[in-house]
Parts: structure tokens; C-alpha cells; sequence
């Protein structure tokens, strides 16, 4: 059954590779279809995967290899929850590592130039509590890449 409200995302070619780099990444992700083109269109030929059906985290995700015309950019991301600094690297590095590169306060981009905002929950907590606290985990994340879990815990406690 087709979900009421799907994620369109636009790739160039690589909805496939991406869609099982999501699903062997994240828990509770899968590929759940790939369709081919019934014919061709301005970016491809038919018998091309045209579309995917998958989904990140529970998400219901759809990937149109539409073409080169249109880029991924910071206007749309993932935010993954973490609930620890393992979970935080694990995310982080497949990303990275593949093909991904690094940007600031948590975020990072995959190989195909979509962003991820893989945030520990102790951030978010701390945000969420406002006063001092907010202000001196705001201030240690603001210095990172990558979320350092025990620095935005120390911040939390002053």
C-alpha cells in the first residue's frame, strides 16, 4: 500500500545504490521496489531504473533518477536521533566513509550530496532545557563536527 505522504527524493541516476546504502545502514530501512522506466524520457531510456521505493527509519522514501538538473542540498536533511556516542560514530563514519563528506554541528553529507543531521538525544535534550545548560551545549557544539556525546554532557553539567 502506498503511504499517504512519501519523501521524493531527486538523484541524478543512483536512486538504487542509494536507497540500499540507506536500507543496509539504518535499522527499521528497506528497498522496497524498484521500477523501470516504460519508456524513454529526457534522462533516460526504458528498461532504466526510473523509480525506487524504500524507506529510512520507518520513513516511506521514493527515488527518482531524474537527471543531473537538480542538486541535493542543506534545505532538506535527515535528522537521525542517537541514543549514544557508539550509535553516533556507527551512522557518522558509514556515511562518511562512503563516499560522505564532513560538515559542522552534526551534520554531514552522503556520497550522492544528501545531508544527515546525526544529533545524540543528550543534544537535543539540552537544547530542549533551555537557560545556562542550552547555552553551554549550544556554545561545545558549535566547535564540532561530528557530536562529541561526553564534551555536550560535560557542557550540560557546567
Amino acid at each position: 500500500m502506498i503511504a499517504k505522504n512519501t519523501v521524493c527524493l531527486w538523484f541524478d541516476k543512483d536512486a538504487e545504490a542509494a536507497a540500499r546504502f540507506y536500507a543496509a545502514t539504518f535499522p527499521n530501512s528497506e528497498v522496497r521496489a524498484v521500477h523501470k522506466a516504460p519508456g524513454d524520457y529526457p534522462d533516460g531510456k526504458e528498461g532504466d531504473v526510473l523509480t525506487v521505493d524504500f524507506t529510512v527509519l520507518g520513513i516511506p522514501c521514493l527515488g527518482l533518477n531524474g537527471g543531473p538538473q537538480f542538486k541535493h542540498s542543506e534545505a532538506f536533511s535527515f535528522q537521525i536521533a542517537t541514543d549514544n556516542q557508539e550509535e553516533t560514530d556507527r551512522y557518522w563514519n558509514a556515511i562518511v566513509n562512503n563516499g560522505g563528506k564532513e560538515s559542522d554541528c552534526g551534520w554531514c553529507k552522503d556520497r550522492w550530496g544528501l545531508s544527515w543531521q546525526i544529533t545524540p538525544r543528550t543534544l537535543t535534550d539540552a537544547l530542549a532545557a533551555g537557560g545556562a545548560e542550552a547555552k553551554r551545549a549550544f556554545a561545545a557544539m558549535m566547535k564540532m563536527q561530528k557530536i562529541d556525546v561526553a564534551t555536550i554532557d560535560a557542557a550540560r553539567r557546567g
